[in-house]
């Protein structure tokens, strides 16, 4: 797993997260790219993180003004790509040595619940591949459906 320097930014976000929800954090990926904060949680306590109704998550998004999206985390890529992406659409993940050298993952979800997988302008699909980097050095996560 490759070394994750967290900035200050990082840091209070995941303690005012800690603080508000009584779930922990793991580790927060502030996305310029979509206006969003990720808080990736410790295993079980998604129900604590997101809290009942979603109010803690609404209420988090209200204090940093963006919205907020939480992984629960997993010890393997597999475990951890069915929890960004919702583990009822997932049929099947397979991860590959490509001839490069660099790891390659395919997702294979229901063809009929395809865009609700990738979401709106493909952010669960950019979510997976920023924390798939990020942990398991993972440089392409392909999103299919079976034919």
């Amino acid at each position: 797993m490759p070394e994750i320097k967290l900035s200050s930014d990082e840091l209070s976000l995941m303690s005012m997260f800690q603080g508000m929800t009584g779930a922990t954090a793991r580790d927060c990926v502030i996305d310029e790219k979509r206006n969003r904060v990720i808080f990736v949680i410790a295993k079980g306590q998604m129900g604590l993180a997101i809290g009942k109704d979603g109010a803690s998550v609404k209420k988090i998004e209200r204090t940093v003004r963006r919205p907020v999206e939480v992984v629960e985390w997993a010890d393997d890529v597999e475990g951890l790509v069915k929890n960004s992406l919702g583990a009822r659409f997932v049929q099947e993940v397979r991860v590959s040595d490509r001839l490069d050298g660099t790891k390659g993952v395919v997702v294979i979800v229901d063809s009929r619940k395809k865009g609700a997988v990738l979401g709106l302008g493909g952010k669960n699909a950019e979510k997976v591949r920023l924390l798939a980097r990020r942990y398991f050095d993972i440089n392409n996560v392909q999103i299919t459906s079976e034919l």
